[in-house]
């Protein structure tokens, strides 16, 4: 096992070069789930990095056709009598725009200093790539891997993994395995690392607000007719009390109090207040009373208005009563929030606070639930172990304030813990122009997935071991 790992090691060592410069051929996909007219690009990216598998000797690489983006799946299961490890990684990406705003085009990856730039480098191609790279190592360096591995990498996790999830009910005992693998996560500063044990789940939300049949005059309908900008601007008002607080009657019944204990711990060793912002690159926060802002983002849910649009907004003027107005929210909730009780909450909230000359339409999407992982499982604490040797300094255990649905999907079907073993920085800018990722860190992320890989053979046990984890896939629903 050690020569295992010590060739693994010395190959990866040796490649970094090429690994770099294949990384940079993942990043040219523009593989953005949320256009529709990037799906050609989202099936290109699915194939390359499927042939990307197979080449570095993955034995069975397969593609799943959806209704949305396709779902890569490979697997090498040659080491008998030892433990399934499933990797999972998602290669879509957000939009590039606005594109003013990055000084170099967002699929053009580039090198700048230490850090490689570019959409989805952060989030999630350099993550997903870093445990490619391992399995290459050990395939191509050392000829064999220290355990089974099953890797599934999907193309709409930026949408709320809309197909995945459905996929993974129907076919879980083809994917059954003994822990989950995802990088997609971020460490606490360069050289201190963090593992993942808390996400908070999620709703998207838009609401439509309908006036007047066409554009009117202002001059001849203002102070007439209710503007569906105003009717919509007082519906988001009231989505918050004058301190920060969701107005959302019930919202907060189910959220869970934490111990002073747990609380202590998060400020020990979490982000302060001033790291938080500096990072935001504001100069003061908002929010919830009596939390922390690290709390606040990860034990306490937040509703978040991410987009508004209506009437007139381009160059000159245009003196109208648009027809109507749009608005786009996210909710982040958390343990023991349920995503589903939340959306009758929220619309029954809107229905009640709308003004009446008005139509309102309320649309919700992709409820994710929150997850909450048990930081003393095997699994975790193998990494706990591998990230010491990959990057030299143990982790600290930090809440995100993110969503990833699979998490809650794999412990729901699989009955498996999810290892959130992150690679990124939080000054990263994912999902903002000008992302970045420490290519340092792309490279101390293949050490520490070789040493985990390698640990985890020993680490991981479970009944599964011996009796289904070796299977070559059972039948696949599709």
């Amino acid at each position: 096992m050690n020569q295992l790992r010590r060739r693994a090691l010395a190959y990866a060592c040796s490649r970094r070069r090429k690994f770099l410069s294949e990384l940079k051929e993942f990043l040219r996909f523009p593989s953005v789930s949320s256009q529709s007219a990037h799906a050609g690009d989202l099936r290109r990216c699915a194939g390359w990095i499927a042939r990307h598998l197979q080449n570095i000797g993955m034995r069975t690489v397969r593609i799943f056709p959806t209704p949305g983006s396709p779902i890569v799946y490979a697997s090498w299961l040659g080491a008998r009598d030892k433990p399934t490890l499933l990797i999972y990684g998602h290669y879509d990406v957000l939009p590039g725009e606005p594109l003013r705003e990055w000084e170099t085009p967002p699929f053009t990856p580039t090198v700048r200093g230490l850090d490689l730039y570019g959409r989805g480098t952060d989030d999630d191609k350099s993550q997903l790539f870093c445990h490619v790279k391992a399995l290459e190592s050990y395939l191509r360096g050392a000829n064999s891997l220290p355990l089974n591995i099953k890797c599934i990498f999907e193309g709409e996790e930026e949408i709320g993994s809309t197909h995945l999830l459905p996929f993974i009910a129907k076919n879980k005992d083809a994917l059954r395995a003994d822990a989950a693998l995802v990088s997609d996560t971020k460490m606490i500063g360069p050289g201190k690392p963090a593992i993942s044990y808390a996400q908070r789940g999620g709703l998207r939300a838009e609401i439509q607000v309908h006036g007047p049949g066409q554009d009117l005059h202002a001059g001849t309908f203002g102070g007439a007719v209710l503007n569906p900008i105003q009717a919509l601007c007082e519906i988001i008002a009231a989505l918050h009390d004058g301190s920060g607080r969701v107005a959302i009657p019930g919202f907060y019944d189910e959220v869970r109090n934490w111990s002073e204990k747990e609380r202590a711990y998060m400020a020990r060793v979490g982000p302060s207040d001033e790291k938080i912002l500096a990072n935001a690159g504001v100069s003061r926060g908002w929010g919830e009373p009596g939390y922390t802002l690290y709390e606040r983002t990860t034990t306490r849910p937040a509703v978040v208005l991410n987009g508004i649009v209506g009437g007139h907004y381009g160059p000159g003027v245009k003196g109208v009563i648009p027809t109507g107005a749009m608005a786009k929210l996210s909710f982040r909730l958390v343990p023991d929030q349920n995503p589903l009780h939340i959306d009758k909450l929220f619309r029954a909230h809107i229905a009640r606070i709308s003004p009446k000359p008005v139509h309102v339409a309320v649309h919700t999407t992709a409820p994710i639930q929150p997850a909450f992982i048990d930081r003393n499982h095997p699994a975790v604490l193998t990494a706990f172990h591998a990230y010491k040797k990959g990057f030299g300094a143990y982790p600290v255990f930090l809440r995100s304030g993110g969503s990833i649905p699979v998490v809650t999907t794999f412990q729901e079907h699989l009955g498996i813990p999810t290892v959130l073993m992150g690679f990124g920085l939080p000054d990263d800018r994912n999902h903002a122009p000008n992302e970045k990722f420490h290519i340092p860190n792309f490279y101390r992320g293949i050490d520490t997935s070789i040493w985990y890989m390698a640990a985890a053979a020993r680490t991981l046990r479970s009944l599964n071991v011996g009796k289904r984890s070796l299977e070559l896939q059972a039948e696949w629903a599709g």
